[in-house]
């Protein structure tokens, strides 16, 4: 991968690399591993960016498949895990991604929810718009309207100790 690929078309959106990998992690080992896979998989299907979207919904949407991709393969126990590319190393940002108590309370919470509520819920904590939430997520934005609401209850609901 080139370094100015990286610092041109990934390094501005890591935030939002390291908030997808961050909920569907959980430990620092596996999140470097998610976030250098998602960096990779961006380097190599960047050709297919049709220009339909926004890159960062782009961004957005290829960063959630991959880490459902990987949290199935982990599951299934059939994760290999080999490349002959050179992935810039991961930053002070990423590498303190488990650092903020309040905040590993909160990615706590989202991890109890299903995979699809939690890519909802970390598109409305980055204040996308429901119509973009919904293009990315593939349903309607009344329904991600819903479904905020219905996530918000449940997030306060397991903060307050009320669930497990």
């Amino acid at each position: 991968m080139s370094s100015d690929f990286y610092t041109s078309s990934i390094l501005p959106y890591s935030g939002i690399i390291i908030k997808i990998c961050r909920a569907y992690t959980d430990t620092q080992e596996d999140f470097e591993d998610y976030y250098q896979e998602v960096c990779l998989q961006i380097w190599r299907s960047r050709e297919r960016f049709r220009g339909d979207s926004k890159w960062s919904t782009w961004i957005y949407r290829l960063s959630l498949n991959i880490c459902l991709t990987l949290i199935k393969k982990k599951k299934t126990n059939r994760q290999h895990h080999s490349s002959d590319y050179d992935i810039p190393s991961v930053g002070t940002e990423e590498s303190q991604a488990f650092s903020d108590e309040s905040l590993n309370l909160l990615y706590d919470a989202i991890k109890k929810l299903s995979d699809i509520d939690r890519a909802v819920i970390l598109l409305y904590l980055e204040e996308k718009p429901n119509k973009e939430i919904a293009e990315i997520i593939g349903t309607s934005p009344n329904n991600i309207g819903v479904r905020v609401n219905r996530i918000k209850e449940r997030l306060k609901k397991i903060l307050d100790g009320k669930i497990n």
